[in-house]
């Protein structure tokens, strides 16, 4: 059973914030007496009850419309490989993931949404963070140092979301007070500055996975993961990203390319060859692991944000479509959104990350309490790196799953050092870490040909920059991480302009899809439900015998292509949502909304 945060710990910290910023605190959580009963020199000396305040910076995270309800179902659609199927239909849905989000959005203008929780959590951790110096005396290898180096990584975490998806944001790196209680946006880049700086920090103050008790779980911070997130945000602050005054690298000359990657390169780097993570064996095997809710550290998940059972909506949201209760879930759900339609044609048909990624099917309506596998359309499918039948318990709540998000897995190290190296070193450098993915990715029999004959042939650095992006595709799809990583290399609109154009090969059978069946061909398994599937795969289209059932798979793409993103609308001009007029109107006339907005 996971602990998402004690009662103990969210009244704790509750009691010692003693202003909040624009009414953001959430009136139902704060009924705790006004002013705390324990004096932070009691608390933030006792390693205890300072463990109970730095837990409590996350609970935030769990609130209904915070990152559980309204930012990860939402943040990170639409790209090339990943679709929203809320975009199909006009509303304040589809106007969030299709880039045409509005100030007055009915799902996010409310004063408890996402932004406000997340500044929570920023204030409660800015709190810890100044009663841990003040009387903790966090060194390196202590358990002070371990909760310090926590609380500096949940506030990288809270503001590296909100520069995701806002751009410029206010910040506050000290504790409320009447002067520090109305302020303007602060540069990206200034606040990109500190939070390497503070990551820096934490990382000397933290454990590797599994080094101590604090870092056996991947719910629990630990060295490898803050000095990945260092890396990503050292990419992401020297990349390409919407400025008020346009798409743009940072003119700062501490956030320059040569800087940043050599500081990501140096990061990754330490922790590959620290050997405190790996990748696991198998890539079906590692998402089956997750979905299962094994949170031991020292795998492939570095860290993980950690949802009781009776909260989080990750599964609830992503995974494989259950069209009723059956015998995997109590909880029919899922499928909110999917690969686009041409994801499972660009794999390598012998690439094992394939089948796990796209899913052509869902599960029926049950009868006698038991659900069949049932085809779709080429229009609709489904993640299947999320799916009920892989997880151990049984989900019988209406509204929540309880399964983490995985907020960073070591495949990510290993292709920021591949990116690195490869701008700082050349396409030599990358290959390593290159083949390592894709080692894991084939049949070892095929190594020779699909790992180091198709690496070693990526002889300049403009072919290797290009073959990592198609493997950023083939690892990430489905997490959500495609968004931001299309913008920091300039090529969002690029991408999704493509993919356009590919919808519509698909749906014609031209191009690269020509030879792409229009016919699926289907028996079940001796067991009853599990599909057997014949014409998925190029070239197959002659009928496999008379115990198969014909399928149609030539629907229509035209509602897919024309929603990735709204027509008239330059994806490049809508990187970030717009500030919601509820802040605007509650910050004393100090918040803007930039971007023509």
């Amino acid at each position: 059973m996971k602990n998402f945060i004690k009662i103990f710990s969210a009244l704790l910290i509750s009691g010692l914030i003693v202003s909040c910023e624009e009414d953001f605190l959430d009136s139902d959580f704060l009924e705790a007496p006004a002013k705390s009963t324990l004096d932070e020199s009691v608390i933030f000396s006792t390693v205890d009850l300072a463990k109970g305040a730095v837990d409590g910076i996350l609970e935030p995270m769990g609130q209904t419309n915070s990152y559980r309800g309204r930012f990860i179902p939402y943040y990170g659609f639409n790209t090339d490989v990943e679709y929203n199927y809320s975009a199909r239909q006009e509303g304040s849905d589809a106007d969030l993931v299709y880039y045409d989000a509005k100030p007055n959005n009915s799902r996010m203008n409310t004063d408890n949404n996402a932004w406000a929780m997340m500044y929570q959590g920023i204030e409660r951790a800015n709190i810890v963070i100044r009663g841990l110096r003040n009387f903790g005396n966090p060194e390196p290898g202590t358990e002070f140092g371990q909760l310090l180096g926590a609380a500096l990584t949940y506030r990288a975490v809270y503001y590296a979301d909100l520069m995701k998806a806002w751009g410029d944001v206010p910040a506050r790196f000290e504790p409320i007070t009447s002067e520090t209680l109305y302020l303007p946006k602060t540069s990206r880049d200034t606040i990109y500055k500190k939070l390497i700086a503070d990551l820096g920090e934490a990382s000397t103050l933290v454990a590797w996975p599994n080094e101590t008790a604090a870092t056996s779980s991947v719910e629990r911070i630990n060295k490898a993961f803050v000095k990945g997130l260092r890396a990503r945000l050292a990419l992401v602050a020297s990349g390409y990203q919407q400025y008020p005054d346009g798409v743009r690298r940072s003119n700062d000359p501490d956030l320059s390319v040569e800087k940043m990657y050599r500081l990501a390169l140096e990061e990754s780097r330490s922790v590959i060859n620290s050997g405190r993570a790996h990748l696991e064996p198998s890539f079906e095997g590692f998402w089956k692991k997750y979905n299962s809710e094994d949170t031991n550290a020292g795998g492939e998940s570095l860290w993980e944000i950690p949802f009781a059972d009776g909260r989080g909506r990750v599964l609830f949201s992503f995974a494989v479509r259950h069209r009723s209760v059956d015998q995997w879930t109590g909880q029919p759900r899922g499928g909110t959104a999917g690969p686009t339609p041409t994801v499972w044609y660009d794999f390598d048909e012998d690439d094992t990350r394939r089948d796990v990624t796209a899913v052509p099917y869902q599960w029926g309506t049950a009868v006698d309490g038991i659900a069949q596998q049932e085809l779709t359309g080429i229009d609709m499918w489904y993640f299947g790196k999320y799916r009920y039948e892989w997880m151990d318990r049984y989900v019988t709540s209406t509204n929540d799953d309880g399964v983490n998000l995985i907020y960073m897995r070591y495949a990510e190290i290993l292709l920021t050092a591949a990116e690195a190296a490869n701008e700082l070193e050349g396409p030599g450098a990358a290959a390593p870490y290159l083949k390592e993915i894709r080692r894991r990715a084939f049949p070892s029999e095929l190594h020779a040909e699909k790992v180091d004959a198709y690496v070693d042939a990526l002889g300049s650095k403009a072919a290797m920059f290009d073959a990592i992006v198609e493997e950023y595709k083939y690892e990430f799809t489905g997490e959500m991480d495609r968004k931001m990583d299309l913008i920091r290399w300039n090529l969002l609109s690029e991408k999704l302009n493509e993919e356009k154009q590919e919808l519509e090969n698909l749906e014609n059978r031209t191009g690269d899809y020509a030879n792409v069946p229009t016919t699926l061909y289907y028996k079940y398994e001796d067991d009853g439900y599990t599909l057997d599937i014949y014409g998925l795969n190029r070239g197959e289209t002659g009928n496999p015998g008379p115990e198969y059932s014909a399928h149609p798979w030539d629907q229509p793409l035209d509602d897919i292509r024309n929603t990735l993103y709204k027509p008239g609308v330059d994806p490049d001009t809508k990187q970030f949502w717009p500030i919601w007029q509820v802040f605007i109107d509650a910050s004393n006339g100090q918040l803007v909304n930039d971007y023509g907005y």
